[in-house]
């Protein structure tokens, strides 16, 4: 199979048939097998039932249930489980994405040989103050932290080689990282492609500028873990060792300092009376227990790592 296309959604009833009727005639333009993969991911409103009718009219259709929302991560990596087409491709089901750009993003992965082709919205329908800018800033960080090099990691038209999806793990809020993610796992061959982008024409956004925060600290998250998460002894035992190295330095040359005022004949100056002692004796305990966290972290975090667990109600 040539393609899978993988479409989360929230509340999308009055787009679902038309987004649709849309790639069918793209791919069958194309030539290009597929199959549609819908995750509900815990709509209140049509969109399941649309979905069973449309698996009953349209072999192609795939679809999976989510009893309540999980998040647009899980709902990925649901369907990245069971994807079978060489090419992944996702997008949103809210029309703002076009499904004339998935030739293109096939050829770009299938022929060009790159691992992930990202979306960039160059030209945006959103609103500038609660979007717009921000989208701006927090992909300037995103570039800076990540090392990837993409304009739009929001963007929700990607497409992906099949060994991508099958290598990585999507969790927590990490859907907008996961171009980073395929680098830490080795995959370089990443670019991006201009997309076309318009207005959403039914509903409302299920996006707030929360989202923004939220990115921002799941980057810092990412970054660290990124250069750390399978090492965690190179940061904690290093920090920890700096700070009792300190500590202990520092203690001793308040002894020292003691014991040339003893000499001298000065008498009255307890140690405890300097706050510099209380300072030191704080960082060595501190780097005590960093030194402590980093070698327990060493042992276990390849073995405990939890993930946010998930109940799919039905697949069809």
């Amino acid at each position: 199979m040539n393609l899978s296309i993988i479409i989360p959604l929230l509340n999308e009833q009055e787009s679902l048939e038309e987004l649709f009727s849309r790639i069918d005639k793209v791919c069958s333009n194309h030539d290009l097998s597929y199959e549609i993969w819908f995750v509900d991911d815990g709509s209140t409103d049509l969109s399941w039932s649309i979905i069973e009718n449309l698996k009953v009219q349209h072999h192609q259709i795939r679809g999976i249930k989510f009893p309540r929302n999980y998040g647009k991560s899980q709902a990925l990596h649901a369907a990245f489980e069971r994807a079978s087409g060489d090419v992944i491709i996702t997008m949103d089901a809210d029309l703002q994405d076009f499904p004339e750009e998935i030739p293109e993003l096939y050829d770009m992965i299938k022929n060009e040989g790159y691992d992930i082709v990202s979306g960039w919205k160059k030209k945006r329908f959103d609103n500038v103050m609660t979007k717009n800018i921000p989208s701006k800033l927090f992909n300037a960080a995103a570039r800076n932290l990540s090392g990837v090099e993409l304009h739009d990691f929001n963007c929700g038209l990607k497409a992906y080689r099949k060994q991508v999806v099958k290598s990585i793990d999507v969790y927590g809020d990490m859907h907008r990282y996961i171009p980073v993610l395929a680098a830490n796992a080795g995959f370089r061959k990443i670019t991006e492609k201009p997309v076309q982008h318009q207005a959403r024409p039914y509903g409302t956004s299920k996006f707030g500028t929360e989202r923004f925060v939220r990115g921002f600290l799941d980057l810092i998250t990412l970054w660290f873990v990124s250069r750390f998460g399978g090492r965690p002894m190179h940061f904690f035992g290093a920090v920890g060792t700096i700070m009792f190295i300190v500590g202990f330095l520092s203690t001793i040359w308040l002894g020292i300092s003691k014991l040339v005022d003893v000499s001298k004949g000065i008498y009255g100056h307890l140690l405890t009376n300097n706050a510099w002692f209380f300072i030191a004796l704080t960082m060595m305990v501190l780097g005590t227990l960093l030194f402590i966290a980093g070698f327990l972290g060493e042992m276990i975090i390849r073995t405990n790592r939890q993930h946010e667990n998930y109940h799919i109600e039905e697949v069809i």
